[in-house]
């Protein structure tokens, strides 16, 4: 019981800091772009985390790594589609949108009733947050959708990457994967830069890398090997009030109340969804929202 408590309080914790580390990369968006900050973060939690693993390449298998190699491959599309939605619609919209890849994953394969009711809350909650915003970006609605789509791989892959590597290994290997597919990206962005703003620029990405990247991933890894699905699911239902009050705070983005009151069902929709127990479910048997 006392485990499953600290798990409940790091994945709270770790929800909140991918929030605020989001709102300090989006700072620097005007410099490098979110390509730029993307490249960043996987720079700095791959070498974070390869120098805590150090996993030996030797007693890894090919059927091993194959999760974290695709893990790594989710890693970019999200973060990369996320940013690209936090640019043209805020951090706390495009999170949103984003946090319906897990409430998708939950509801799959349901025929529960009360499950049809949850999507639908999520349903009316889209049309609130997308539909009474005049004039709304739809490409940066798509790249939200797409992030969504991003999370749900990083759920199921994270779940697998977890059963077959031992520690933070699999995440390590990830965020490799990661860093070394938006490298070029990374050497673009510096290399066009002010020299005056460079040690700005590095001091953000390296607080973003660990805020969002390394400490949040090797949270989630460690989380989904004590708590249940429905848990943690449940838990994660911070995310997208934590986005909103990140992006306020760093930003000075504010939603409007029909904004908040789409952000709320979304959410209820999401506690819904996953929080009724399923019977016999356990830490290793499903994905957990991430």
């Amino acid at each position: 019981m006392k485990q499953e408590r600290v798990a409940a309080a790091a994945s709270v914790g770790g929800a909140c800091s991918v929030q605020v580390g989001a709102a300090l990369g989006a700072t620097v968006f005007p410099l490098v772009g979110p390509a730029g900050v993307v490249a960043l973060r996987q720079a700095v939690a791959a070498t974070a985390l390869l120098a805590i693993a150090r996993p030996n390449p030797r007693a890894l298998s090919l059927r091993a790594i194959r999760p974290a190699v695709l893990l790594g491959l989710a890693l970019v599309v999200m973060n990369w589609a996320l940013y690209g939605a936090v640019e043209r619609l805020g951090l706390g919209l495009a999170v949103t949108l984003e946090f319906l890849g897990p409430l998708t994953l939950a509801l799959i394969g349901s025929r529960r009733r009360i499950d049809l009711g949850a999507a639908l809350l999520a349903g009316v909650g889209v049309v609130l947050l997308t539909g009474t915003v005049p004039g709304i970006d739809l490409a940066g609605v798509a790249l939200g959708l797409l992030a969504a789509g991003a999370w749900a791989a990083y759920i199921v892959l994270n779940q697998r990457v977890g059963a077959r590597l031992p520690g933070v290994q699999g995440t390590a290997i990830a965020s490799l994967v990661a860093a070394v597919l938006t490298a070029p990206l990374l050497v673009f962005s510096l290399v066009g830069l002010d020299p005056r703003e460079l040690g700005h620029v590095l001091l953000i990405g390296l607080a973003a890398g660990i805020l969002s990247s390394a400490l949040p991933y090797s949270i989630d890894l460690n989380v989904l090997r004590v708590l249940p699905r429905q848990v943690f699911g449940v838990l994660q239902s911070v995310q997208p009030a934590a986005a909103a009050l990140a992006g306020f705070v760093v930003l000075g983005q504010a939603l409007s109340p029909w904004q908040l009151g789409g952000l709320a069902l979304i959410t209820v929709g999401n506690v819904v969804a996953v929080g009724r127990p399923a019977r016999g479910a356990g830490p290793a048997e499903a994905p957990a929202s991430a």
